[in-house]
């Protein structure tokens, strides 16, 4: 086991790595700050005073360099816009976005998995059909585009709700709701297609046959069997609590984490964007190998392969 955990935590590390290299080099490739911020008509000295200030006028191997040093010691550079340190300013709007994110969450939890469950067991039926419906129209409709119907509904028409900004309570409803909608929609088809493959094994029909009540041979043999696949899609979710909220945050002006990422991918405030990318992909890998563990906890012939090998 004890080995098993250190694979992954080499794999995550090598992971996290390879995206830092990536957006470092990218990010440099696709355009000079300097321009950006300082603009094209102020004078050349001061463009050059600019990029020898932030260290944009050595090689882009020099600077990886020193960002690594830097990184490693907990330094991840600053803001090109207003001097603070980025991973300051990261952490100051992660709690906005997890304000959204984690209740949507489990918006996506308290009705995609009974919904995926239900519309698997009733197969067929009425109600799977309508499951069905409600899940592809919610797994197909852009995100965007459900948010401004929402705001369209809500506060234009209604005037129930803000439509943006951070007014209170009432403000995150409307995105909280444009996230758990689109998110129950894919569970509840993972939840149903893991558990229509596991009804049709023959360990169910076995378990039928002997005079199990169909109670338990849903409980005790089918859901524990369907969660497998099923986890994977929520440690996905999970992972992705700060990355999926990009969209809606610019929608409805939320100042979170993903709407930082936006204007200071426009801005090319390099530092902030590393920091960013760098924070996606720490949650990402921890989802992923909490993943990996649940496997093996839900699973006991992963145990047993393990414990062997």
């Amino acid at each position: 086991m004890l080995s098993f955990v250190a694979s992954r935590i080499a794999r995550a590390a090598l992971t996290i790595g390879f995206v830092v290299t990536f957006a470092f080099v990218v990010l440099r490739l696709s355009g000079d700050p300097a321009l950006l911020i300082m603009s094209v008509d102020a004078p050349p000295e001061a463009i050059e005073a600019f990029r020898k200030s932030w260290g944009l006028d050595r090689p882009i191997w020099e600077q990886y360099l020193a960002y690594a040093i830097n990184a490693l010691s907990g330094d991840f550079g600053n803001s090109m816009r207003d001097g603070r340190p980025a991973i300051e300013l990261v952490m100051e709007r992660v709690p906005m976005t997890l304000a959204i994110t984690i209740p949507a969450f489990m918006i996506k939890l308290g009705l995609g998995i009974p919904a995926g469950i239900f519309a698997a067991l009733y197969r067929n039926s009425a109600l799977d059909r309508l499951t069905m419906m409600v899940s592809v129209a919610g797994f197909t409709v852009p995100s965007f585009v459900l948010a401004l119907l929402l705001v369209l509904v809500f506060s234009v028409q209604l005037g129930w709700l803000p439509s943006s900004g951070n007014d209170g309570w009432q403000s995150a409803i409307l995105p909280i709701i444009t996230l758990g909608v689109s998110g129950a929609a894919i569970l509840a088809r993972f939840t149903r297609s893991a558990m229509l493959e596991v009804l049709g094994q023959p360990y169910i029909r076995t378990a039928s046959a002997k005079g199990v009540p169909w109670r338990r041979v849903v409980a005790d043999h089918a859901l524990p069997n369907a969660a497998i696949p099923t986890v994977t899609i929520i440690g996905f979710m999970v992972g992705s609590l700060i990355a999926g909220a990009v969209v809606v945050e610019s929608v409805f002006a939320w100042p979170g984490v993903g709407r930082l990422l936006v204007s200071a991918v426009a801005n090319r405030d390099l530092a902030v964007v590393q920091a960013i990318l760098l924070a996606i992909a720490l949650s990402m890998v921890a989802a992923n190998l909490c993943v990996d563990l649940a496997y093996g906890w839900l699973d006991p012939r992963l145990r047993r392969g393990r414990a062997q090998h």
